[in-house]
């Protein structure tokens, strides 16, 4: 199953939490208790949001974090990007020489162009997008694999 890490899941959702408080700046203590998350992952989120642009850090006694855009032009994929780097699904689809198979194999150009189209799925969400919840979206597709019940009848 193809997924985001854990660690870009808590970004995200430290990220919509920045974005609640209005330019507020947060520390990252109270940022761990309003998502429910342990400190030391916050701050480590918090320093590579920081590096990537993304967050504001104040120092001092009332110091934090605050988002450097607002919700609405900050997407997923910035977010995404900032914790694991680009979004690829594949390490040739994001630049050559990185798979001893390169030269044989004829699947770099498929491979970038899945890439290219989630990249620009999550490109096209926002954070103030992800803030808003909505119903219940059943999966729109399901694909049998071999361990699933419906691939043997």
């Amino acid at each position: 199953m193809l997924r985001i890490s854990k660690l870009s899941d808590y970004a995200i959702m430290v990220m919509v939490e920045l974005s609640a408080q209005a330019g507020e700046i947060v520390s990252a203590h109270e940022l761990a208790e309003r998502t429910h998350l342990e400190l030391p992952t916050v701050s480590k989120v918090l320093k590579l949001l920081g590096r990537a642009g993304l967050v504001q850090s104040f120092r001092g006694i009332n110091g934090g974090y605050r988002m450097e855009k607002d919700a609405a032009s900050t997407s997923v994929a910035q977010v995404i990007a900032a914790i694991e780097g680009p979004i690829a699904m594949t390490e040739c689809s994001v630049e050559e020489g990185l798979c001893s198979q390169e030269a044989l194999c004829s699947l770099r150009s498929n491979w970038q162009r899945i890439s290219s189209a989630v990249a620009r799925a999550m490109e096209g969400v926002s954070l103030a997008e992800m803030a808003k919840p909505l119903p219940r979206i059943e999966p729109a597709l399901k694909i049998a694999t071999l361990n699933s019940q419906d691939a043997h009848p």
